[in-house]
């Protein structure tokens, strides 16, 4: 809470208007005094303010005041402290009184409204309010004009951190030009070459060259400390980006476009996703602070809101219900609140009676404020850096996490600002690939990266097509292990597909069946036209990603750039329902002026609908089926490596470790039981009789047993233990620590069961 004593106004009270609110009490000297202070250090930028009390006694009360101000020599200005916009608002903000101080409505006494005219005023009802001082409520307008700002006048620059000598131009292309050679070590083509010139000049004319650099720092910060990260999103559209090592799908690969990524006729920065592994995301976090500062670098918040067990439990305990009947209205969730002859019928049901007065009022407030913003909370990765101070364009708080700082806006309002976002996100499957990369290294000599793995692998497809991917990453839940076998899939650009398709947008707009039936050739692929044969070859005339929807609004519809544009924003805030509905008329309209019927221009719009519950960008997909492909790649040929790089990169996925385990058994691995002479914190691989490495399960599979105690018992372990009493001498682990060894029968090489 930012609070502002006497002092600091007099200190630093410049350049600012000050309300001056008159006294409470009859005692007017003290307040006098202060007051007077204040206008010898404010001067005329001081104001008395008059607001009503609705008490009968306002009249003569605002002639008292408006004596004070001529003798104090301020101006009045006249205000109806609104804390409502309309008066039907009363009952709801006395709940969200009563909420925020944690008592009932009918125990807040003074801190409830007492009547509802405490609301917004046309400049007519003030007028109404303050009979004889209409010049009050004229200087309250003036002031208020005076005061204006708009959001427009907010000046971002992005940080700009330069070797003397370079431009952000110059250093940006070097730095391209030098991962150009790094990823294309034989030479690039000349489409590659041609698409990076293209890229770089984009990028220079919008002057966009400082966020790719910064993108860079921390990127190149993650690889120095052997930190696997990848770009995703539209990022995987760039060159640039490839060559940076922000991601690691090489563009050429696919059909995106590097305009769906920067664009100079959208007038807004690139934004750029960046997986890190998930267990040493906080050192890349701590690195943006420490190298910017945490006057220049900030996490965008989250905006919690009231929604569905939350409101019933927190209205219903303002508004003084019991925890029983609290209990049972959540246990109907909020799917009744609907019908109102349902809804009695189900009240009925669960014991309730439907005409209680106090169940009623409650019940219309839980519909009231749904959806109301309830506190912030910190977005899951978005940071903000600035060049000057960050409190001068934003509003920041400290975060509860230590040395943390948040922006108390949205990732929406950053990106309305046109302001710099980094997205520093975790993922769970980079832990795992990088630990397997590292055991490769270990028990083969095996060097790899995500962009130097054997590609197009048929060995990998054929494991896939029998849906044999537990622990893969994406494709390791029941839904996609029915579909792989159905899809079968042959080569990278099926695996982008899966990614998509396996996805409540493609479901829900009924996307999965004719594509599979086009794929299987049960059903001829045709287009309605040749244009949206270019946009819907690719997928046999099924629209999957968001690009696509949008090529389909361009070029069937006559959507712009930017309405197409807009329409892919409203996909994206696919958790907002009916937004992409407010482009159906305009969609329709458009698609019969350009000789579509109207049933298939329907079916088009109800697919693109679709995507309003969950659309993949064709780039995400993109960057997400390379780790398709690498785990998979990891589990086929190195089971015993995957499997120990997945039990250690808990808790991830689907799957349970015995589960886990299980499946490595099923893939010949042998698995060797947690040894209290062997083991480690962390799984390990040991070399056996048949001349392939065993899996040794570590002390991180026993539940309960920390991290520090497993460090003391294999430090102190040395030739090994001889009995259960001398693990407790030399490791100095308590006795609960000793029976859940004894529970995992950790003690079996000592020749002692559970």
């Amino acid at each position: 809470t930012c609070r502002l004593t006497l002092p600091d106004l007099l200190e630093n009270g410049g350049h600012m208007a000050l309300l001056l609110h008159p006294p409470r009490s009859r005692n007017t000297r003290d307040w006098a005094r202060n007051a007077r202070r204040l206008i010898r250090r404010l001067g005329a930028d001081m104001y008395l303010v008059m607001s009503p009390r609705y008490d009968g006694q306002d009249a003569a009360r605002f002639d008292t005041l408006a004596e004070l101000a001529r003798r104090l020599g301020l101006p009045t200005i006249a205000s109806a402290t609104p804390m409502m916009h309309h008066a039907r608002r009363r009952r709801l903000a006395d709940v969200l009184t009563a909420i925020r101080t944690g008592r009932r409505v009918e125990a807040l006494g003074r801190d409830a409204l007492a009547n509802g005219e405490t609301r917004l005023r046309s400049e007519a009802e003030m007028l109404r309010l303050f009979p004889g001082h209409e010049d009050t409520v004229h200087r309250t307008g003036q002031l208020a004009e005076t005061l204006a700002f708009s959001l427009d006048e907010l000046r971002y620059e992005y940080p700009s951190e330069l070797a003397d000598g370079e431009t952000p131009a110059s250093r940006l292309r070097r730095l391209a030009l030098d991962g150009l050679r790094w990823r294309y070590p034989d030479g690039a083509s000349e489409k590659v070459r041609n698409m990076l010139e293209h890229e770089l000049a984009l990028i220079a004319k919008l002057k966009y060259e400082p966020y790719f650099l910064t993108v860079n720092d921390v990127v190149a910060f993650a690889r120095s400390r052997g930190i696997l990260c990848q770009g995703r999103g539209s990022a995987a559209n760039s060159v640039v980006c490839y060559c940076l090592g922000v991601t690691s799908v090489s563009p050429e690969t696919g059909t995106m476009v590097f305009e769906r990524f920067v664009s100079e006729a959208r007038n807004e920065p690139p934004d750029i996703d960046v997986d890190f592994e998930h267990e040493r995301r906080e050192e890349v976090i701590q690195h943006i602070y420490d190298r910017y500062g945490r006057h220049r670098a900030g996490l965008c918040a989250t905006v919690i809101h009231y929604r569905g067990k939350r409101a019933i439990r927190e209205v219903g305990a303002a508004m003084g219900l019991s925890q029983d009947t609290v209990g049972a209205l959540s246990s109907q969730l909020w799917g009744f609140f609907a019908a109102d002859n349902l809804e009695r019928q189900r009240l009925q049901e669960i014991g309730l009676d439907p005409d209680d007065p106090r169940l009623r009022q409650t019940m219309d407030l839980m519909r009231e404020i749904e959806g109301f913003p309830r506190h912030l909370s910190q977005h899951v990765g978005g940071f903000v850096i600035t060049e000057g101070r960050l409190d001068e364009l934003v509003p920041i708080e400290n975060a509860t996490m230590e040395n943390r700082t948040v922006i108390c806006w949205d990732k929406d309002d950053i990106d309305s600002l046109g302001i710099l976002k980094v997205d520093v996100l975790a993922l769970g499957m980079l832990t795992c690939i990088r630990k397997a990369f590292a055991l490769l290294e270990q028990h083969h000599g095996q060097s790899y990266t995500l962009a130097t793995l054997p590609p197009e692998d048929p060995a990998v497809y054929d494991m896939l097509c029998v849906a044999d991917s537990i622990g893969v990453f994406q494709v390791e839940s029941r839904a996609q292990m029915n579909f792989l076998p159905r899809m079968r899939p042959r080569c990278f650009y099926d695996l982008v597909i899966e990614v998509a398709i396996i996805r409540p947008g493609p479901i829900q707009g009924d996307m999965v069946h004719p594509y599979i039936r086009r794929r299987n050739g049960e059903e001829a692929v045709e287009f309605p036209s040749d244009e949206l044969g270019q946009v819907l070859g690719k997928t046999l005339g099924v629209p999957l990603f968001q690009e696509q929807a949008m090529q389909i609004a361009i070029t069937g519809a006559g959507f712009t750039p930017e309405e197409a544009d807009r329409l892919r924003r409203s996909l994206a805030t696919f958790k907002k329902n009916g937004s992409v509905s407010e482009f159906r008329t305009r969609f329709l309209t458009g698609m019969a002026k350009n000789g579509y019927d109207a049933e298939f221009a329907e079916r088009c719009f109800s697919q693109i609908e679709g995507f309003g519950s969950y659309g993949f960008p064709e780039s995400h997909a993109a960057s997400f089926a390379l780790l398709v492909y690498a785990s998979a790649w990891i589990k086929r040929h190195h089971p015993a490596v995957f499997a120990c790089a997945l039990l250690n990169s808990q808790p991830m996925g689907f799957y349970a470790p015995a589960q886990i385990v299980r499946d490595a058994r099923d893939h010949g691995v042998e698995v060797r039981p947690v040894c209290i002479q062997s083991s480690y914190y962390d799984n390990v691989l040991e070399p056996n009789e048949r001349g392939t490495l065993a899996l040794r399960l570590g002390f991180r599979q026993i539940k309960g047993l920390s991290e520090e105690d497993a460090g003391w018992i294999t430090a102190a372990r040395g030739n090994g233990y001889t009995e259960v009493a001398d693990i407790w001498r030399r490791a100095g682990v308590p006795p609960a620590t000793i029976t859940r060894l004894a529970e995992a029968d950790a003690f079996a090489e000592l020749g002692l069961g559970q």
